[in-house]
Protein backbone atom coordinates (compact mmCIF):
# COMPACT_ATOMS: atom_id res chain seq x y z
CA UNK A 1 0.00 0.00 0.00
CA UNK A 2 1.01 3.11 -0.79
CA UNK A 3 2.39 5.38 2.02
CA UNK A 4 1.02 8.68 1.12
CA UNK A 5 -2.71 6.65 2.03
CA UNK A 6 -2.01 4.92 5.39
CA UNK A 7 -2.62 8.23 7.27
CA UNK A 8 -6.29 8.26 5.67
CA UNK A 9 -6.83 4.62 6.23
CA UNK A 10 -5.58 5.05 9.73
CA UNK A 11 -8.01 7.84 10.32
CA UNK A 12 -11.10 5.77 9.14
CA UNK A 13 -9.72 3.13 11.34
CA UNK A 14 -9.66 5.34 14.40
CA UNK A 15 -13.13 6.90 13.67
CA UNK A 16 -14.59 3.34 12.50
CA UNK A 17 -13.76 1.62 16.21
CA UNK A 18 -15.17 4.57 17.41
CA UNK A 19 -18.71 3.88 16.07
CA UNK A 20 -18.57 0.24 16.49
CA UNK A 21 -17.43 0.89 20.41
CA UNK A 22 -20.22 3.46 20.91
CA UNK A 23 -23.30 0.89 18.62
CA UNK A 24 -21.67 -2.49 20.77
CA UNK A 25 -21.46 -0.65 24.01
CA UNK A 26 -17.88 -2.23 24.44
CA UNK A 27 -14.44 -0.84 24.95
CA UNK A 28 -12.71 0.85 22.45
CA UNK A 29 -9.40 -0.95 23.27
CA UNK A 30 -11.04 -4.18 22.28
CA UNK A 31 -12.58 -2.62 19.24
CA UNK A 32 -8.95 -1.06 18.16
CA UNK A 33 -6.97 -4.29 18.73
CA UNK A 34 -9.14 -6.18 16.39
CA UNK A 35 -9.42 -3.65 13.60
CA UNK A 36 -5.62 -3.28 13.69
CA UNK A 37 -4.99 -7.64 14.04
CA UNK A 38 -7.83 -7.33 10.56
CA UNK A 39 -5.76 -4.60 9.20
CA UNK A 40 -2.68 -6.29 9.36
CA UNK A 41 -3.63 -9.65 7.52
CA UNK A 42 -4.77 -7.78 4.97
CA UNK A 43 -1.54 -6.16 3.88
CA UNK A 44 -1.40 -3.21 6.00
CA UNK A 45 1.59 -2.63 8.27
CA UNK A 46 2.69 0.12 10.53
CA UNK A 47 4.77 3.00 9.15
CA UNK A 48 7.72 3.95 11.49
CA UNK A 49 5.84 6.91 12.83
CA UNK A 50 2.85 4.89 13.79
CA UNK A 51 4.74 2.51 15.87
CA UNK A 52 6.60 5.61 17.69
CA UNK A 53 3.47 6.86 18.58
CA UNK A 54 1.89 3.72 19.48
CA UNK A 55 5.20 3.79 21.99
CA UNK A 56 4.20 7.12 23.16
CA UNK A 57 0.35 6.08 23.24
CA UNK A 58 1.37 3.08 25.87
CA UNK A 59 3.60 5.76 27.99
CA UNK A 60 1.06 8.27 27.86
CA UNK A 61 -1.90 5.98 28.94
CA UNK A 62 0.69 4.33 31.54
CA UNK A 63 0.93 8.01 33.03
CA UNK A 64 -2.40 8.67 33.08
CA UNK A 65 -2.95 5.55 35.03
CA UNK A 66 -0.63 6.57 37.54
CA UNK A 67 -2.43 10.44 38.05
CA UNK A 68 -5.43 8.18 38.78
CA UNK A 69 -4.36 6.65 41.32
CA UNK A 70 -5.33 7.62 45.29
CA UNK A 71 -2.51 7.56 46.71
CA UNK A 72 -4.00 7.67 50.25
CA UNK A 73 -6.19 4.75 49.15
CA UNK A 74 -3.05 3.10 48.07
CA UNK A 75 -1.28 3.45 51.12
CA UNK A 76 -4.17 2.26 53.32
CA UNK A 77 -5.06 -0.59 50.80
CA UNK A 78 -1.25 -1.64 50.32
CA UNK A 79 -1.95 -5.53 51.25
CA UNK A 80 -4.67 -5.76 49.12
CA UNK A 81 -3.40 -4.40 46.00
CA UNK A 82 0.40 -6.34 46.82
CA UNK A 83 -1.20 -9.46 47.14
CA UNK A 84 -3.63 -9.49 44.09
CA UNK A 85 -0.79 -7.66 41.90
CA UNK A 86 2.00 -10.10 43.02
CA UNK A 87 0.07 -13.35 42.80
CA UNK A 88 -1.59 -12.18 39.50
CA UNK A 89 2.42 -12.23 38.03
CA UNK A 90 3.67 -15.36 39.79
CA UNK A 91 1.08 -18.20 39.38
CA UNK A 92 1.17 -17.42 35.47
CA UNK A 93 5.09 -17.13 35.31
CA UNK A 94 5.28 -20.08 37.25
CA UNK A 95 2.72 -22.35 35.28
CA UNK A 96 3.16 -20.45 31.48
CA UNK A 97 6.65 -21.52 31.88
CA UNK A 98 6.20 -24.59 33.19
CA UNK A 99 3.70 -25.72 30.38
CA UNK A 100 5.90 -24.47 27.39
CA UNK A 101 9.46 -26.24 28.86
CA UNK A 102 7.47 -29.52 30.21
CA UNK A 103 4.48 -30.08 27.42
CA UNK A 104 5.25 -27.44 24.72
CA UNK A 105 9.10 -28.83 24.37
CA UNK A 106 10.20 -25.22 24.25
CA UNK A 107 13.83 -24.38 25.70
CA UNK A 108 15.02 -23.44 29.41
CA UNK A 109 15.56 -19.98 27.89
CA UNK A 110 12.57 -19.60 25.40
CA UNK A 111 9.80 -20.97 28.48
CA UNK A 112 11.06 -18.23 30.78
CA UNK A 113 10.06 -16.02 28.16
CA UNK A 114 7.16 -17.74 27.73
CA UNK A 115 6.22 -17.39 31.78
CA UNK A 116 7.66 -13.52 31.84
CA UNK A 117 4.73 -12.85 28.65
CA UNK A 118 2.02 -14.99 29.81
CA UNK A 119 2.56 -12.80 33.25
CA UNK A 120 1.60 -9.31 32.35
CA UNK A 121 -1.76 -7.24 33.01
CA UNK A 122 -2.25 -4.76 30.43
CA UNK A 123 -2.01 -0.85 32.41
CA UNK A 124 -3.17 0.40 29.45
CA UNK A 125 -5.63 -1.52 28.71
CA UNK A 126 -7.17 -2.07 32.07
CA UNK A 127 -6.83 2.55 32.45
CA UNK A 128 -8.95 2.85 29.21
CA UNK A 129 -11.80 0.16 30.16
CA UNK A 130 -12.27 1.87 33.97
CA UNK A 131 -12.26 5.49 32.26
CA UNK A 132 -14.68 4.33 29.47
CA UNK A 133 -16.55 3.28 32.22
CA UNK A 134 -16.15 5.47 35.52
CA UNK A 135 -14.47 3.34 37.36
CA UNK A 136 -11.32 5.13 37.66
CA UNK A 137 -13.22 7.70 40.19
CA UNK A 138 -13.45 4.65 42.36
CA UNK A 139 -11.93 2.48 44.72
CA UNK A 140 -12.15 -0.81 42.72
CA UNK A 141 -10.85 1.20 39.83
CA UNK A 142 -7.63 2.73 41.78
CA UNK A 143 -7.10 -0.48 43.82
CA UNK A 144 -7.07 -2.42 40.34
CA UNK A 145 -4.62 -0.11 38.38
CA UNK A 146 -2.22 -0.02 42.11
CA UNK A 147 -2.44 -4.27 41.80
CA UNK A 148 -1.78 -3.75 37.90
CA UNK A 149 1.61 -1.83 38.44
CA UNK A 150 2.98 -4.45 41.01
CA UNK A 151 2.11 -7.19 38.80
CA UNK A 152 4.17 -5.19 35.66
CA UNK A 153 7.18 -4.42 38.25
CA UNK A 154 7.23 -8.17 38.67
CA UNK A 155 6.97 -8.71 34.90
CA UNK A 156 10.01 -6.14 34.16
CA UNK A 157 12.01 -7.04 37.04
CA UNK A 158 12.20 -10.74 36.06
CA UNK A 159 12.92 -9.47 32.21
CA UNK A 160 15.77 -7.07 33.97
CA UNK A 161 17.35 -9.61 36.45
CA UNK A 162 16.92 -12.82 34.51
CA UNK A 163 18.24 -11.52 30.76
CA UNK A 164 18.60 -7.87 30.40
CA UNK A 165 22.83 -7.02 30.53
CA UNK A 166 23.14 -3.23 32.05
CA UNK A 167 25.20 -1.07 30.63
CA UNK A 168 26.45 2.76 31.25
CA UNK A 169 23.12 4.05 29.51
CA UNK A 170 21.36 1.69 31.73
CA UNK A 171 22.84 3.39 34.61
CA UNK A 172 22.23 6.88 32.69
CA UNK A 173 18.44 6.15 32.06
CA UNK A 174 17.79 5.33 35.87
CA UNK A 175 19.58 8.32 36.57
CA UNK A 176 17.88 10.63 34.07
CA UNK A 177 14.73 8.95 35.39
CA UNK A 178 15.35 9.69 39.05
CA UNK A 179 16.17 13.17 38.32
CA UNK A 180 13.34 14.23 36.30
CA UNK A 181 10.98 12.68 38.57
CA UNK A 182 12.05 14.41 41.54
CA UNK A 183 12.09 17.85 39.92
CA UNK A 184 8.96 17.42 37.92
CA UNK A 185 7.35 16.50 41.70
CA UNK A 186 9.16 19.51 43.30
CA UNK A 187 8.80 22.15 40.02
CA UNK A 188 5.90 21.47 38.13
CA UNK A 189 3.54 23.19 39.91
CA UNK A 190 5.14 26.88 38.83
CA UNK A 191 4.32 25.51 35.57
CA UNK A 192 1.02 24.18 35.85
CA UNK A 193 -0.09 27.88 38.51
CA UNK A 194 1.85 30.03 36.56
CA UNK A 195 -0.62 32.72 35.79
CA UNK A 196 0.88 33.85 32.35
CA UNK A 197 0.82 29.94 31.32
CA UNK A 198 -2.79 29.18 32.53
CA UNK A 199 -5.80 28.35 30.41
CA UNK A 200 -4.19 29.14 26.88
CA UNK A 201 -4.76 27.44 23.63
CA UNK A 202 -1.28 26.87 22.58
CA UNK A 203 -1.37 24.61 26.09
CA UNK A 204 2.09 24.63 27.17
CA UNK A 205 1.12 22.16 30.21
CA UNK A 206 0.55 19.55 27.97
CA UNK A 207 3.61 20.16 26.14
CA UNK A 208 5.35 19.88 29.16
CA UNK A 209 4.01 16.76 30.28
CA UNK A 210 4.77 15.21 26.59
CA UNK A 211 8.41 16.59 27.35
CA UNK A 212 8.59 15.09 30.18
CA UNK A 213 7.66 11.33 29.04
CA UNK A 214 9.57 11.45 25.62
CA UNK A 215 12.83 12.15 27.85
CA UNK A 216 11.88 8.59 29.54
CA UNK A 217 11.22 7.11 25.80
CA UNK A 218 14.44 8.78 24.59
CA UNK A 219 16.67 7.89 27.03
CA UNK A 220 15.15 4.27 27.56
CA UNK A 221 15.80 3.18 24.06
CA UNK A 222 19.33 4.78 24.89
CA UNK A 223 19.57 2.41 27.95
CA UNK A 224 17.78 -1.13 26.52
CA UNK A 225 14.90 -0.17 28.87
CA UNK A 226 11.42 0.84 28.82
CA UNK A 227 9.82 3.99 30.11
CA UNK A 228 6.47 2.59 31.11
CA UNK A 229 7.96 2.11 34.60
CA UNK A 230 9.43 5.68 35.38
CA UNK A 231 6.07 6.91 33.32
CA UNK A 232 3.63 5.84 35.88
CA UNK A 233 5.96 6.72 39.13
CA UNK A 234 5.61 10.20 38.12
CA UNK A 235 1.85 10.15 37.26
CA UNK A 236 1.65 8.54 40.72
CA UNK A 237 3.68 11.00 42.42
CA UNK A 238 1.86 13.81 40.56
CA UNK A 239 -1.19 12.45 41.37
CA UNK A 240 -1.47 15.03 44.05
CA UNK A 241 -1.17 17.82 42.23
CA UNK A 242 -3.85 16.91 39.72
CA UNK A 243 -6.29 16.23 42.47
CA UNK A 244 -5.63 19.64 45.03
CA UNK A 245 -7.51 22.12 42.03
CA UNK A 246 -10.27 22.52 39.72
CA UNK A 247 -7.29 24.01 37.22
CA UNK A 248 -5.34 20.90 36.88
CA UNK A 249 -8.06 18.56 37.24
CA UNK A 250 -9.23 20.45 34.05
CA UNK A 251 -5.17 19.96 32.53
CA UNK A 252 -5.75 16.22 33.25
CA UNK A 253 -9.02 15.84 31.27
CA UNK A 254 -7.81 17.78 28.42
CA UNK A 255 -4.41 15.93 28.49
CA UNK A 256 -6.83 12.53 28.51
CA UNK A 257 -8.84 14.29 25.14
CA UNK A 258 -5.50 14.76 23.29
CA UNK A 259 -4.40 11.27 24.02
CA UNK A 260 -7.84 9.39 23.50
CA UNK A 261 -8.31 11.39 20.17
CA UNK A 262 -5.33 9.69 18.24
CA UNK A 263 -2.32 8.73 20.20
CA UNK A 264 -3.95 5.92 22.43
CA UNK A 265 -5.95 4.22 19.35
CA UNK A 266 -2.53 3.70 17.49
CA UNK A 267 -1.10 1.97 20.30
CA UNK A 268 -4.22 -0.80 20.37
CA UNK A 269 -4.54 -0.61 16.29
CA UNK A 270 -0.38 -1.53 16.37
CA UNK A 271 -0.95 -4.18 18.88
CA UNK A 272 -3.42 -6.08 16.94
CA UNK A 273 -1.32 -5.26 13.33
CA UNK A 274 1.26 -7.72 15.39
CA UNK A 275 -1.02 -10.80 15.34
CA UNK A 276 -0.26 -12.98 12.15
CA UNK A 277 -3.40 -14.87 11.30
CA UNK A 278 -1.29 -17.68 9.17
CA UNK A 279 1.36 -18.43 11.91
CA UNK A 280 -1.58 -18.93 14.59
CA UNK A 281 -4.11 -20.71 12.28
CA UNK A 282 -0.59 -23.03 12.07
CA UNK A 283 -0.01 -23.64 15.55
CA UNK A 284 -3.41 -23.45 16.48
CA UNK A 285 -3.52 -25.46 19.56
CA UNK A 286 -0.67 -24.16 21.22
CA UNK A 287 -2.20 -20.90 21.16
CA UNK A 288 -5.39 -22.13 22.57
CA UNK A 289 -2.92 -24.06 24.99
CA UNK A 290 -1.20 -21.21 26.63
CA UNK A 291 -4.09 -18.76 26.65
CA UNK A 292 -6.37 -21.35 28.78
CA UNK A 293 -3.22 -21.48 31.11
CA UNK A 294 -2.15 -17.72 30.92
CA UNK A 295 -6.62 -17.32 32.25
CA UNK A 296 -6.24 -20.54 34.09
CA UNK A 297 -3.14 -19.04 36.02
CA UNK A 298 -4.64 -15.59 36.48
CA UNK A 299 -8.12 -16.92 37.83
CA UNK A 300 -5.87 -19.02 40.76
CA UNK A 301 -3.64 -16.38 41.38
CA UNK A 302 -6.26 -13.40 41.74
CA UNK A 303 -9.56 -14.29 42.09
CA UNK A 304 -9.51 -15.59 45.79
CA UNK A 305 -7.52 -12.50 46.55
CA UNK A 306 -10.73 -10.80 44.81
CA UNK A 307 -13.09 -12.83 46.41
CA UNK A 308 -12.29 -11.97 49.72
CA UNK A 309 -11.37 -8.10 49.42
CA UNK A 310 -14.04 -6.97 46.57
CA UNK A 311 -16.49 -9.40 46.91
CA UNK A 312 -19.02 -8.25 44.47
CA UNK A 313 -16.24 -7.38 41.85
CA UNK A 314 -14.04 -10.67 42.48
CA UNK A 315 -15.00 -11.63 38.52
CA UNK A 316 -14.52 -8.27 37.05
CA UNK A 317 -11.32 -7.42 39.10
CA UNK A 318 -10.20 -11.22 37.74
CA UNK A 319 -11.25 -10.97 34.57
CA UNK A 320 -9.20 -7.61 33.85
CA UNK A 321 -6.26 -8.92 35.83
CA UNK A 322 -6.23 -11.09 33.00
CA UNK A 323 -5.43 -8.81 30.20
CA UNK A 324 -1.99 -8.27 28.46
CA UNK A 325 -0.79 -6.00 25.80
CA UNK A 326 2.44 -3.84 26.02
CA UNK A 327 5.10 -5.48 28.41
CA UNK A 328 3.65 -8.93 27.34
CA UNK A 329 4.41 -7.54 23.71
CA UNK A 330 7.60 -6.03 24.95
CA UNK A 331 8.78 -9.45 26.37
CA UNK A 332 8.17 -11.73 23.64
CA UNK A 333 10.03 -8.79 21.17
CA UNK A 334 13.24 -9.14 23.20
CA UNK A 335 13.12 -12.90 23.02
CA UNK A 336 12.80 -12.64 19.39
CA UNK A 337 15.45 -9.91 18.82
CA UNK A 338 17.87 -12.23 21.26
CA UNK A 339 17.35 -15.45 19.23
CA UNK A 340 15.52 -16.90 22.25
CA UNK A 341 12.70 -17.48 20.67
CA UNK A 342 11.50 -17.84 17.09
CA UNK A 343 9.05 -16.54 14.58
CA UNK A 344 6.24 -18.95 15.30
CA UNK A 345 6.85 -18.73 19.15
CA UNK A 346 6.98 -15.29 19.14
CA UNK A 347 3.57 -14.95 16.95
CA UNK A 348 1.84 -17.48 19.47
CA UNK A 349 3.10 -15.41 22.54
CA UNK A 350 1.93 -12.02 20.99
CA UNK A 351 -1.42 -13.61 19.77
CA UNK A 352 -2.64 -15.03 23.01
CA UNK A 353 -1.33 -11.62 24.89
CA UNK A 354 -3.42 -9.90 22.28
CA UNK A 355 -6.30 -12.26 22.26
CA UNK A 356 -6.25 -11.80 26.33
CA UNK A 357 -6.56 -7.67 25.88
CA UNK A 358 -9.86 -8.51 24.49
CA UNK A 359 -11.77 -11.56 25.17
CA UNK A 360 -11.45 -11.38 29.13
CA UNK A 361 -11.98 -7.54 28.65
CA UNK A 362 -15.08 -8.16 26.79
CA UNK A 363 -16.75 -10.71 28.90
CA UNK A 364 -15.73 -8.26 31.68
CA UNK A 365 -17.81 -5.51 30.42
CA UNK A 366 -20.59 -7.71 28.77
CA UNK A 367 -21.41 -9.84 32.32
CA UNK A 368 -19.58 -8.48 35.26
CA UNK A 369 -19.13 -4.62 35.11
CA UNK A 370 -19.87 -3.40 38.57
CA UNK A 371 -23.04 -1.17 38.50
CA UNK A 372 -22.77 0.97 41.75
CA UNK A 373 -19.69 1.66 43.24
CA UNK A 374 -21.18 1.62 46.55
CA UNK A 375 -21.86 -2.19 46.45
CA UNK A 376 -18.24 -2.94 44.79
CA UNK A 377 -16.38 -3.12 47.72
CA UNK A 378 -16.87 -4.55 51.18
CA UNK A 379 -13.60 -3.67 53.31
CA UNK A 380 -14.00 -6.00 56.37
CA UNK A 381 -12.59 -3.62 59.02
CA UNK A 382 -13.23 -6.22 61.64
CA UNK A 383 -11.33 -8.95 59.78
CA UNK A 384 -8.35 -7.20 58.79
CA UNK A 385 -8.01 -3.92 61.21
CA UNK A 386 -9.77 -4.91 64.49
CA UNK A 387 -13.25 -3.79 66.11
Amino acid sequence: MHADIVPMVVGVMIFLASLISLKLGISVAIVEIVIGAIAGNLGLQPESWMVYVASLGGIVLTFLAGTEIDRKLLKARFKESFLIGFFSFLVPFIGAGLYAFFIAGWSYKASIIAGIALSTTSLAVVYSVLVETGLNKEEIGKLLMAATFITDMGTALALSIIFLKPTFYTLVFVIISILVIWLATKFSHVIFHHPELRNKVIEPEIKYLFLLLLIFIYFAALGDGHAILPAFILGLLMSKQFSESKGTKVLQDRLRTVAYAVITPLFFIVGGMKISVPLLAASIGLFVAFFLVKIIAKFIGVYFFAQRYIPKGSMYTTLLMSTGLTFGTISSLFGLNAGIINQVQYSILVGVVVASAVIPTFIAQRWFLPLHSEDIIEWSCEDEWGA
